[in-house]
């Protein structure tokens, strides 16, 4: 054809070239994508050839048998991506090869982070996904000719990717695109069929669009068996995503299949939640729950990597807090939406209204899981429990929202039950004592502390229970769950109790005592004084009602932050023979040394950490010399001591 245009050389601009020297220098270690970027264009131009049949004549019945091929030459070094699609003429290619720069390259570009694997999650979210090619070919070619057009209006495009390109008209009998990489030495190895099985099994295992994997070339052309040439053009994808397919058609046996390949967890899930949504917006859901957890799930919180989000069946990311909160970022699954862009970022996502209905269903659909599994109880909850407890406390601190449903599935022990036996907090409110109108609680660094608490005291001779928290994460949970169901949560190591409206004031004798134990501590202490949650230990620390427990400043300095100044209580229990004996006391010295040891020892029993342990060891040292070098000591191991006084103070 005389008027067709001659074979010209275009340049890209800057800002391209930038790009695939970006493409072909710095993310070797994420060539995989390229893969799945021409596999999703492929299926978008079969997708658009579907659309415009519906209303062009001239498309009618071109529809049909649509595929993708995906054929490879280990001996020549190619690989070849062919749709049968929509295509395109001279004018297209030259305008959506250069939109596609120009409406994401520079966003790209600007949002670069340095970490290369980060870097490549984004090539399909910012429109530049054809030039991921570069990253293992030193020349791509692209052949196109658009459904609805002649053989004679097919066009040529080829770059090395240094800067510019070449265009030039050629017939093509075939409707759609090939692109074809003439790949890098370096990355040969890809030609293999078992590494392009993987890889498109990963990403593009459930595009709507069969995909057939052929190899050109030394044994397979020369195969003459119809076996051999039927198997070596064999459909390597799901064509029909199960997450798609209604539910009355598939069994346990499918979802836990399905689990399996998604995961790589070779356990099977625990349950699992199958939706389809339908209306102005659709799109489809498919959530787990895991049986076991990584072995870095508590360390790395900003990891969600188990939802996975699809677009019309394109795999596009692993989901991040667009969809999946961080307490629950345990859960596994798959996110298909219809409505959503091919091209969407992270940054589209933040500020979309389908996200965040979508986002909301997955929150509801996930905690609907939970709280089924909890309420059935037995061994599967108990492991469930185990392994991701601490995790779904995380939510009570960040989604108020759902605050207090997640409060109502969360377990604890408790002064109420034996063992590894734990109990809701609607447990707890059906045991409540009458005229209880208060949920208390104990945090300590593990449950055998807790249970020999002294606080606990007070508490087992009223027959009032206390839930027992001994995960790290207990002490900020409990800061923001003031209350449940209308009822106060209330730590029993916090202000005065009011166990007994009619316990009888302190008398003098105990105000005295108080006082000196109080100017024997000085500084280390808030104040001294009698009280009635003891009954068998001598003293405990009490803190501020709206004060810091030892447990969170232990827990602050642990983590490496500072620790606010603060000068807990010291409550003790006058009815106790030790201080009844430290009342008669005389010797000053003496005196203080006990006082100092009884409030280490109550730090001690609370699981604080004591400023300095040296000096305590010094303490306990010089009393039990002292002890057992008074009089009444060595006649009692002569045998000659009397019997009545065994009660010494010096004890």
């Amino acid at each position: 054809m005389s008027d067709t245009p001659a074979a010209e050389t275009r340049r890209f601009d800057a800002e391209v070239h930038q790009l695939l020297k970006l493409m072909i220098n710095a993310l070797y270690s994420n060539r995989e994508i390229f893969l799945r970027e021409l596999i999703s264009n492929a299926s978008d131009a079969s997708d658009k050839l579907r659309f415009e049949a519906l209303t062009k004549e001239g498309l009618k019945g071109l529809d049909q048998d649509l595929g993708i091929e995906v054929s490879f030459d280990p001996s020549a070094g190619r690989l070849t991506v062919s749709d049968r699609g929509i295509g395109m003429n001279r004018e297209e290619v030259i305008e959506n090869l250069g939109t596609i720069a120009r409406s994401g390259t520079r966003r790209f570009l600007e949002s670069l982070s340095g970490d290369a694997r980060k870097d490549a999650r984004m090539i399909g979210q910012f429109g530049v996904g054809f030039y991921s090619a570069f990253i293992v070919a030193a020349e791509v070619e692209v052949e196109t000719r658009r459904a609805d057009e002649p053989a004679a209006a097919g066009v040529r495009w080829r770059s090395s990717g240094e800067g510019d390109y070449s265009i030039e008209a050629v017939v093509r009998e075939a409707q759609g695109t090939s692109i074809t990489l003439s790949l890098r030495e370096e990355h040969r190895d890809l030609l293999n069929r078992w590494q392009l099985e993987r890889i498109i099994r990963h990403y593009s295992n459930h595009v709507a669009f069969p995909i057939r994997l052929v190899e050109i070339g030394g044994d397979a052309e020369d195969a003459k068996s119809e076996d051999h040439a039927e198997a070596n053009k064999q459909v390597i994808n799901d064509t029909q995503a199960l997450w798609a397919r209604p539910r009355n058609e598939l069994e346990d046996e499918d979802y836990k299949s399905f689990y399996t390949g998604l995961t790589g967890d070779p356990e099977a899930p625990v349950s699992w939640a199958h939706h389809h949504v339908e209306g102005s917006q659709s799109y489809s859901l498919l959530l787990y729950l895991p049986a076991q957890a990584p072995f870095d799930l508590l360390i790395n919180r900003d990891e969600r990597e188990g939802l996975k989000l699809y677009i019309q069946r394109v795999f596009i990311m692993d989901a991040a807090e667009q969809l999946l909160p961080r307490y629950l970022r345990f859960m596994r699954g798959v996110v298909d939406s219809s409505d959503l862009p091919l091209n969407v970022s992270r940054e589209i996502l933040q500020d979309s209204p389908l996200l965040k209905k979508i986002r909301a269903t997955v929150i509801k659909r996930s905690l609907d899981l939970i709280e089924k599994l909890a309420n059935d109880g037995g061994e599967t909850w108990d492991r469930f429990w185990k392994a991701f407890g601490a995790i779904l406390k995380e939510g009570v601190i960040e989604d108020f929202e759902q605050r207090e449903r997640i409060a109502g599935i969360l377990r604890f022990a408790s002064t109420g039950s034996d063992g590894a036996e734990t109990v809701s907090l609607d447990d707890y409110l059906g045991r409540m004592s009458e005229g209880q109108d208060t949920i208390w609680y104990l945090s300590a660094d593990s449950l055998k502390v807790a249970r020999s608490s002294p606080h606990l005291e007070a508490f087992a001779r009223r027959g009032i229970e206390v839930l027992l928290l001994t995960d790290r994460i207990d002490e900020w949970l409990v800061s923001h769950l003031d209350q449940y169901k209308d009822k106060p949560l209330k730590s029993v190591t916090r202000g005065k109790l009011n166990l007994d409206e009619d316990a009888p004031e302190p008398d003098e004798a105990a105000k005295l005592l108080a006082g000196r134990i109080k100017q024997a501590l000085g500084d280390e202490v808030g104040s001294v004084r009698p009280g009635h949650r003891l009954t068998d230990s001598p003293g405990c620390i009490v803190a501020d009602e709206g004060g810091m427990s030892l447990q969170m400043e232990k827990l602050l300095r642990q983590a490496g932050q500072a620790v606010p100044e603060s000068k807990p209580d010291f409550e003790i229990n006058v009815s106790h023979p030790l201080l009844s004996a430290m009342a008669r006391l005389d010797d000053g010295k003496r005196f203080n040394d006990l006082s100092q040891l009884l409030f280490e020892q109550a730090r001690l029993a609370e699981g604080g950490e004591l400023a300095d342990p040296a000096a305590y060891v010094q303490r306990v040292n010089r009393l039990l010399v002292e002890a057992l070098e008074s009089p009444d000591s060595s006649a009692q191991a002569d045998g000659s001591a009397d019997g009545d006084d065994s009660n010494a103070a010096s004890a």
